[in-house]
C-alpha cells in the first residue's frame, strides 16, 4: 500500500519473508502479506538489526520499523505497486522461525494437489488464492448489501433438526441428551424459510451451508454454501428482476464489470 506519497515517513510493518538477496555490504529482503509485497532494505550502520537480517530464511515471521525512501527512478519495480519506494529499516523483530516448507509458495508451481491440500495453510499463501478468498468475501459482502437494499432481511436458521428427507441422505449427528436419537444436519433451509414466510416475514434471505450426505458429483458434494431467497406474493417478473438486478451488482462491484440487465 506504500507509494512515493509516503516517502520520507517512518512505518512498521509486518508479515512474511519471500526472498533474501545478502550483497555483503546490503540486505535486500521482499516481505508479503496479503496486501501486496515491499521491498526492505538492511545498512550495516543499523548493526543489531543487520546481523539479525542476515540469519532470516525465506517465510520467516518478522516485524521491521524504518524509513520509507525512494528507490530512484533507475531502480522502479513497474511490476510492484510499491515498486517506486524501499524500507531503510532501523529495527526489526523476529517474530517466528519457520522449517523448510514442503513447496515454493509462488505461482504456477509443479505440487501434486494431494500435497497442496495437505499444507492448506501454505497454499492460501499464493496471491492466486488469496485473490479467490478476497473475491468470495466481495461477492458475499455486495450480495448481503443489494438484499439489504431491497428490504430483505437475513436469518440464520438452525443446522440441527429432524430429517426432512429430500434428495439426498442426510447426515446424521447423535444426540448426547436423548440417547438414541439423531440430530440431521440442514440439505437446505426449506422448511424455516416457509414457516418465516407464514410468520409474515415476506423477504428473506440467508447464505447458508447445506449438507448432503452423497458421494463427490460435478454437480454435488457433501457441503456448499448456497444464496437461499424467499418472497411471499411475488409475479415471476419480480423474481426475475431481483435475481438479474443482483447478479449485476456482483459483477459490477465485485469485479469491476457492467452487464446488461
Amino acid at each position: 500500500e506504500l507509494t512515493e506519497k509516503n516517502i520520507n515517513q517512518e512505518i512498521i510493518l509486518t508479515g512474511w519473508v519471500k526472498d533474501i538477496r545478502n550483497l555483503g555490504q546490503l540486505i535486500f529482503i521482499t516481505l508479503k502479506d496479503r496486501y501486496g509485497i515491499t521491498q526492505l532494505v538492511f545498512y550495516p550502520e543499523f548493526k543489531e538489526s543487520y546481523e539479525l537480517a542476515s540469519t532470516f530464511k525465506p517465510e520467516y515471521v518478522i516485524g521491521v520499523k524504518g524509513l520509507v525512501i525512494s528507490r530512484g527512478e533507475k531502480n522502479i519495480n513497474k511490476n510492484m505497486v510499491t515498486g517506486a519506494v524501499e524500507i531503510k529499516v532501523t529495527e526489526v523483530e523476529l517474530l517466528n522461525t519457520s522449517e523448510l516448507t514442503p513447496f515454493v509458495i509462488e505461482e504456477h508451481i509443479s505440487v501434486a494437489e494431494s500435497v497442496r491440500l495437505q499444507y492448506r495453510y501454505l497454499d492460501l499463501r499464493r496471491d492466486s488464492l488469496q485473490q479467490n478468498m478476497i473475491l468470495r468475501h466481495k461477492v458475499t459482502q455486495v450480495i448481503r448489501n443489494y438484499l439489504s437494499d431491497n428490504n430483505f432481511l437475513e436469518f440464520e436458521t438452525p443446522i440441527l433438526g429432524k430429517s426432512t428427507p429430500e434428495g439426498a441422505r442426510d447426515y446424521l449427528v447423535p444426540s448426547r441428551v436423548n440417547k438414541g436419537n439423531y440430530y440431521a444436519l440442514p440439505q437446505s433451509p426449506q422448511l424455516y424459510k416457509q414457516l418465516l414466510m407464514v410468520a409474515g416475514y415476506d423477504r428473506y434471505y440467508q447464505i447458508a451451508r447445506c449438507f448432503r450426505d452423497e458421494d463427490l458429483r460435478i454437480d454435488r458434494q457433501p457441503e456448499f454454501t448456497q444464496v437461499d431467497i424467499e418472497m411471499s406474493f411475488p409475479y415471476p417478473e419480480d423474481i426475475y428482476n431481483l435475481i438479474e438486478g443482483m447478479l449485476h451488482e456482483v459483477m459490477l462491484k465485485a469485479k469491476g464489470i457492467e452487464i446488461q440487465t
